[in-house]
């Protein structure tokens, strides 16, 4: 698309609506990249057995609009025109699944989060179903109860509303974006079901190369190809895929950008090119490398997904990515379950009240370990407490816990990708904290760059839509606009490589030690324990 003139884009304003795991946000971006507003807004968190994490539908939508609302009403405070707001991106929670009704909107179960464990007996039973091993390499991900398609088929067993609905060809099944955008185009009345490749690539039912919904993975976890209702799948950057804001104070502005959150990060920190890593500190953590125009199915624990796809006749662009399960989430443990302090930002001053973790591992598998170990049967476990254990050393290793998992994925990523990873460009909640990214440094020997200007997700939306509207040439423009605007602070090792790798060893066998805690015995899903929700 041809872009709009500089003179011309002095007042335009780019809407970026970031959906996350535990709170909605609403940023509107200026041309240089700069976030002249926001609005945030918390929502909750349902957990009804342990290891279950459900969301209301209706309430995620409702913190959006709310946050519309606000942040508009401030940016009009500052003097400016709501209609200098020339379109909206969209980023999101991934894997997160929501099932509604066709006919009536109706939502037929609570979002099954990402972190949710319940299908782990499902998961075990699917990974002795013929074909399970071909799986990863059509859709680029292992079998886990950390894609949408197991907590579908979950839903499909235990909930009547949901398998009735399936059966008569009325089930829709989306990740969040697909359930925003269906909501803010206008809801049943429209019936407008999308969502972008980089959403889909994290269902299981996408195949990774032609970028289609793939019959074999349909028929593996044994979906008539007919139902459920999935959603057109489009690119991340589209004048017209993601139609445009049926209501409020945006009412008629088009949505032109979607992507799914870790998508949305390694788009805003710039990795535009093959070999460019990012690290997003958030409920967990997500480490993602550019791997250039074809995918490259990992033999070392990583994912093979679709880093973004601009459109615009451009190539879309993967990724191998390394999740983490529990950052974020870990230190807010601390915080709301064990009381070490009031708040998750506080934990810096009791990590820093010890010189070490005083040889005490935290293996912070609250929902098993993901990449690159993919330990489903791995519970939180704390090793090396003694008598002269404190607060402040299970605080401090608690961050460490997410730096050695980072360094893990590293190691993988190198295997697979053949890159030497030179620096480490990081955002994300937990990296405000300048002990946690100096720890970070130290566990995996490389400089460690965070920008100043740290809301990398949302500003990735804002790329994204940025791009369909014109508002930029190309991808060398936004490197030359954004390159001038960065302020970057770096962390350097500061401990020997020899150190590093005596306590890298000390964390992996920890890890070893944590296995095994969930056996065929123990209550996991809602098969084993009975739970039907009718």
């Amino acid at each position: 698309m041809a872009s709009i003139s500089d003179d011309a884009s002095v007042n335009h304003f780019i809407g970026s609506m970031d959906q996350g795991t535990s709170s909605s946000r609403f940023f509107i971006f200026d041309r240089m990249g700069n976030p002249v507003t926001s609005h945030q807004v918390e929502f909750g968190q349902i957990h009804p057995h342990p290891g279950w994490h459900e969301q209301d539908p209706f309430e995620i939508l409702s913190s959006m609009e709310t946050c519309i609302a606000r942040a508009t009403e401030a940016f009009v405070g500052q003097g400016h025109k709501l209609s200098d707001i020339k379109a909206i991106g969209l980023t999101n929670q991934r894997e997160t699944t929501v099932v509604w009704h066709a006919k009536t909107g109706e939502v037929l179960y609570n979002a099954i989060v990402w972190t949710d464990t319940r299908t782990s007996s499902l998961v075990r039973e699917l990974k002795e179903r013929a074909g399970a091993s071909t799986v990863p390499d059509i859709c680029g991900l292992p079998l886990s109860t950390y894609s949408s398609a197991v907590k579908l088929l979950w839903m499909l067993r235990n909930v009547d509303a949901a398998r009735k609905a399936y059966e008569e060809g009325h089930l829709i099944f989306g990740t969040m974006d697909t359930w925003l955008l269906y909501n803010l185009n206008g809801g049943k009345d429209r019936n407008f079901l999308v969502t972008d490749v980089t959403n889909a690539s994290r269902t299981m039912f996408l195949n990774l190369n032609s970028l289609e919904y793939d019959d074999t993975l349909l028929e593996f976890f044994q979906l008539d190809q007919e139902r459920p209702i999935l959603p057109k799948v489009a690119p991340s950057s589209d004048s017209n895929a993601f139609g445009c804001m049926a209501s409020g104070p945006l009412e008629g502005t088009p949505i032109m950008g979607c992507l799914g959150d870790q998508s949305a990060a390694l788009l805003g920190q710039q990795g535009f090119d093959q070999g460019m890593a990012k690290n997003t500190y958030g409920t967990g953590c997500f480490l993602l490398c550019n791997v250039g125009d074809k995918p490259v199915f990992s033999k070392n624990g990583l994912l093979a997904t679709v880093a973004y796809d601009l459109g615009a006749g451009r190539k879309p662009t993967y990724a191998l990515e390394g999740s983490i399960a529990a950052a974020g989430s870990a230190v807010r443990f601390l915080s709301n379950n064990l009381g070490f302090f009031n708040r998750p930002q506080e934990i810096d001053e009791l990590a820093s009240s010890v010189e070490d973790s005083g040889g005490v591992m935290f293996v912070t598998a609250f929902s098993g370990l993901f990449a690159p170990y993919w330990i489903d049967d791995a519970k939180g476990t704390i090793f090396g407490l003694s008598h002269h254990t404190q607060r402040g050393h299970i605080a401090r290793a608690c961050l460490e816990a997410t730096c050695f998992q980072t360094k893990a994925i590293l190691i993988a990523m190198e295997k697979d990708s053949g890159y030497k990873m030179r620096q480490l460009a990081v955002d994300g909640g937990m990296s405000n904290s300048d002990l946690c990214m100096q720890i970070q440094s130290d566990i995996i020997g490389l400089p460690v760059e965070r920008p100043a200007m740290r809301e990398t997700t949302a500003l990735g939306a804002a790329i994204a839509a940025g791009l369909a509207l014109g508002l930029w040439k190309g991808l060398d423009e936004l490197k030359e606009l954004f390159g001038k605007r960065q302020d970057i602070s770096v962390f350097h090792p500061s401990i020997s490589a020899q150190e590093c790798e005596r306590i890298y060893s000390r964390w992996e066998r920890a890890v070893s030690m944590a296995r095994g805690w969930i056996g065929q015995e123990d209550v996991g899903d809602g098969e084993e324990d009975g739970e039907n929700d009718g």
